[in-house]
């Protein structure tokens, strides 16, 4: 028994908590990854997980060792890593989350100059809209946009997010003199207004004046999404206004097919974190990962 190899199949059992799901992951089958484990309890003497037809949990004896192992498998991956090639080298898999829209038009391209600069390091990067449990999935470092709950996860703040109201040219134009654009919030109930779900509360939108006075607005629409990709392709089509960050909408304000509106109305900077458990905290990867995307968010494109 390849001692280190059932230990990392048994943390992942218990973090998935699924014979099959790890089989997945690994390219590998249920029946092998259970015999993995089996070998393991064996060795050790003791049982590890209790099993039923529709259950996967680990035992007492079970839940102690997985997070002994979990820290020892961590610090023998940075260890081998620092051995092997050096200092500032990395080597070996870091899986990183974020949303779809922001995976896509600001993660990927620091992902894909970080491997430049790493190119021994594996990187899977999950997009998902909702909010992924990072030990279930084994995730090293994740994306979190807007104020954090509290939680055991190591945080750190990398760059802030400005949401505008916006519309496309398309939209305006069939305004045509008929109807005003928006001047103050509580236009926006006489127009199509596409909403964004992964927002609470979904249909309310808050501005905020100058003075610091704040006025929220329910808004109604044609369409809503819980993708901002989605709800980006609609308002460039012209089906209605959106109230999306900056950053997903950069390249249509440079080339004027999106337009701001009353951007005398504002709201509070969103934060952007990137967020780690509390057992990755001294993993070099994530600490260079992390250098890697705040010291590219805060130096200015040229």
């Amino acid at each position: 028994m390849d001692r280190l190899q059932a230990m990392q199949t048994f943390i992942r059992v218990v973090e998935t908590g699924s014979f099959s799901a790890v089989a997945r992951e690994l390219a590998s089958t249920q029946s092998a990854i259970s015999k993995q484990v089996a070998a393991l309890e064996k060795y050790l003497g003791v049982r590890l997980l209790a099993r039923t037809t529709r259950t996967l949990n680990p035992t007492d004896d079970g839940l102690r060792y997985f997070e002994e192992a979990r820290r020892l498998v961590g610090e023998i991956d940075e260890a081998e890593a620092l051995l092997r090639h050096g200092e500032h080298s990395l080597s070996g898999s870091l899986r990183v989350a974020s949303s779809v829209g922001y995976g896509l038009r600001i993660l990927l391209p620091l992902v894909q100059s970080f491997m430049q600069k790493h190119p021994d390091v594996r990187l899977d990067l999950k997009l998902d809209e909702g909010l992924v449990d990072l030990v279930e999935h084994g995730i090293d470092v994740a994306v979190r946009i807007g104020p954090l709950a509290d939680s055991a996860l190591i945080a750190r703040r990398v760059a802030t997010s400005q949401r505008l109201l916006v519309a496309g040219k398309k939209y305006l134009a069939k305004l045509d003199g008929k109807q005003p654009w928006p001047r103050i919030p509580q236009d926006l109930m006489d127009h199509a207004c596409l909403v964004y779900t992964g927002l609470l509360p979904r249909n309310q939108w808050e501005f905020r004046t100058a003075d610091g006075s704040v006025v929220t607005v329910r808004v109604q629409g044609p369409l809503q999404s819980n993708n901002s990709e989605v709800l980006r392709a609609a308002i460039l089509d012209g089906m209605g206004i959106g109230y999306l960050p900056d950053w997903l909408l950069s390249d249509l304000l440079a080339s004027g097919d999106v337009l701001v509106l009353m951007s005398d109305w504002q709201v509070a900077p969103i934060p952007v974190h990137l967020v780690s458990p509390a057992e990755r905290r001294y993993s070099a990867k994530v600490r260079a990962f992390g250098d890697h995307v705040l010291n590219a968010l805060a130096t200015p494109a040229k």
